[in-house]
């Protein structure tokens, strides 16, 4: 390795707690770790991920076909380290995992979709004779499937989805069909030009009546020639602000014709005679979604992960003003601004990955139950999912912006990595569910919940609405960590009885419950967020109470700074709602400011450590700012000689265009 930057290296002599024991912390365990480095040492040593000319500066064309290239060589290798044949939660958990720590793929995968949404779709409503047929196929790639939901017409609201299926019972059959241009599927990637097969979500008809929206396998492309069927118009949607290797798709039915039985029909069916057999219950349906978004939440901490480190090491490195005068230039880390825009995120990044776990459980201990014939806790389920879902999102396309920028006008270099990060993040804020709206259906949940708190039992997320004082009444505020998570459980109660309240007058008045609702959707979204809030503060703060009995002395103090800084970052950043709400005072927030700034300063030396503990190998990093070794100037550099126009002194414009506009003559 290159000599460490000298900087760099006096961060990490000055780390308090053992590096390795924190990254072995977030990986789940020594054998986790050492999977985790193997499945890297795999993949890195496949020549096929790493082209000789930046994916920068080539065409759309040609990332797409690198993008296959390099997608093929991974899957190739995740299959062949996963149990031959063999499918189950653990391992598959495992190739989600690979699929989103794999920064082989810089810009996205046109094969993500086959994963994370076309297998788990055919797992969760396919029955069992259907996941026979398909799942193995699919597992082994010898079929590779996208998901078709949004339309170009429709995206959140899935209700209104135009793409019909129509059954005939002469044939046996079902009639896909779009029936405008406006029902056209729009954005499924890897649908443009990679996958066989679709998942598609469409309305059913049966017997002249409309059952709703339910999913259906249909094939898109022969399997030997990968030409589309006839019927089906099929293509790429074009170039967007980021993730443009995943060759999102548009896709078309004329009356195309697809068996009885590729309608998935765990939950709902329709007899050969057109009988339609209803589900338990309607939600569900939505299972897939339900597993994205938490897939969605996981994928957040990766590229905020990635983010911080990149930013931390940087200003490490940087060196720019003097804090004194007359002494050498400072590391930019050094200025409290730059603490303060950075070692959020990095506390941040911790309270999503333990609360993404935290979905990750809940959602496989609700299913357990659903099979159980129980569906108590499915509503629970959902609104969790799409508040950690929108939430997550927000913040985390905030937090990369925050790392951007703390690299100041490098952070504006691709090769930085930041730029292609915040694409990707961004996307996630309106994919699968758009942020506000999911946040609303949070809310739908809340109001109820609220309603009907003194009648039915609470679930386990929404149990501290009955902890809260009664109305009009405060608990007294605490400048503890247990004080702010009951301030925030305050605000969030406050808020949804504000909701209810202000819609129960409107109704009253005699306007409609839709246009009380409508009017009072602002506030719902902020009692959607403020639930949200409580929600990772809250296992952030216990989580880190149960991990801290299994860690030395010294990485103990830290996960506690970790979570201090966690919650009185949000604090400050929420006075407006907790002095509404809470009985906090200006000396209350005066403490705060104090023990925010004591916690930046306490967190000062072990900055890089902990951003060292994420254990990124500058090959899945890609980022000139973030190398391990600090070589940022040197690097920089090195990727500018890597641009075709460096690679002659003189470029043809010169003598075709500027020389005569020089000398008058054009």
């Amino acid at each position: 390795m290159d000599r460490i930057n000298k900087d760099l290296q006096k961060e990490r002599d000055q780390c308090t707690f053992n590096i390795q024991e924190l990254t072995t912390l977030i990986d789940g365990g020594t054998e986790k770790t050492a999977e985790r480095k193997n499945r890297e040492n795999v993949l890195l040593n496949e020549t096929e991920l790493f082209n000789q000319v930046p994916d920068e500066y080539l065409s759309h064309k040609e990332k797409y076909e690198n993008a296959v290239r390099q997608s093929v060589a991974v899957f190739s290798m995740i299959r062949k380290m996963q149990d031959e044949g063999k499918m189950n939660v653990h391992n598959y958990r495992d190739v989600i995992g690979c699929l989103l720590g794999s920064s082989a793929l810089r810009d996205g995968s046109p094969l993500a979709l086959h994963y994370i949404m076309f297998m788990p779709a055919i797992l969760n409503q396919g029955n069992e004779e259907q996941q026979v047929k398909w799942i193995s196929r699919a597992w082994n790639c010898s079929i590779i499937g996208s998901y078709a939901q949004t339309e170009l017409g429709h995206g959140t609201f899935i209700r209104g989805l135009e793409t019909t299926a129509t059954y005939d019972p002469a044939t046996k059959e079902f009639i896909l069909h779009s029936p405008t241009l406006t029902a056209y599927k729009w954005w499924p990637g890897g649908l443009g030009q990679t996958v066989n097969y679709c998942i598609v979500v469409a309305q059913l008809y049966t017997k002249g009546k409309c059952h709703g929206v339910h999913s259906f396998l249909a094939q898109i492309r022969d399997e030997d020639t990968h030409l589309p069927l006839p019927g089906i118009k099929v293509g790429e949607i074009g170039v967007k602000l980021g993730l443009n290797a995943v060759n999102n798709g548009y896709l078309g039915f004329d009356n195309v014709r697809i068996p009885r039985n590729h309608l998935l029909m765990k939950h709902a069916q329709v007899l050969e005679d057109g009988t339609y057999v209803k589900s338990r219950n309607s939600k569900l349906n939505y299972g897939a979604m339900v597993f994205v978004r938490v897939v969605i939440v996981y994928d957040m901490v990766n590229y905020l992960s990635k983010a911080v480190t990149i930013a931390t090491r940087f200003s490490a490195v940087r060196r720019q003003s003097q804090l004194k005068p007359g002494e050498p230039e400072c590391q930019i880390l050094d200025y409290t601004t730059q603490q303060h825009k950075l070692f959020i995120v990095i506390a941040a990044t911790h309270a999503l990955r333990i609360t993404a776990g935290k979905l990750w459980h809940t959602f496989h201990e609700i299913n357990e139950e659903l099979v159980g014939g129980n569906f108590d806790r499915l509503a629970e389920l959902h609104a969790l999912a799409c508040c950690l879902k929108a939430v997550s999102t927000a913040d985390t396309a905030a937090y990369v912006e925050r790392c951007r920028l703390a690299c100041g006008g490098h952070g504006y270099m691709l090769s930085s990595n930041l730029p292609l990060i915040y694409g990707q993040v961004t996307a996630a804020c309106t994919y699968e569910g758009e942020n506000t709206v999911l946040l609303l259906q949070t809310a739908r949940f809340l109001a109820k919940t609220y309603q009907q708190l003194n009648s039915k039992p609470l679930t386990p997320t929404v149990a501290y609405l009955k902890l809260t004082p009664a109305k009009g009444s405060c608990n007294k505020w605490s400048n503890t960590i247990e004080g702010i998570v009951r301030g925030f459980q305050d605000v969030a109660r406050s808020k949804i009885s504000y909701c209810v309240e202000n819609m129960t007058k409107k109704v009253e008045s005699g306007m409609s419950f839709e246009d009380a609702w409508n009017l009072t959707s602002v506030q719902l979204v902020g009692a959607a967020e403020a639930h949200c809030r409580v929600i990772i503060m809250s296992i952030f703060y216990e989580e880190i109470q149960v991990l801290a009995k299994r860690v030395s002395a010294e990485l103990k103090e830290v996960l506690y700074q970790l979570v201090d800084l966690y919650c009185l970052f949000w604090t400050l950043e929420k006075l407006g709602d907790l002095l509404l709400y809470t009985s906090i005072t200006q000396k209350d927030v005066e403490r705060l400011h104090l023990w925010y700034e004591e916690t930046l300063t306490n967190l000062r030396p072990n900055a890089v450590g902990l951003v060292d503990a994420f254990d990124f190998r500058d090959e899945m990093l890609q980022s000139t700012l973030g190398s391990y070794d600090g070589r940022v100037y040197e690097r920089l550099m090195e990727e500018a000689l890597k641009s075709p126009l460096n690679a002659e002194p003189v470029n043809e414009t010169f003598h075709k265009y500027l020389k005569p506009f020089m000398q008058g003559k054009l």
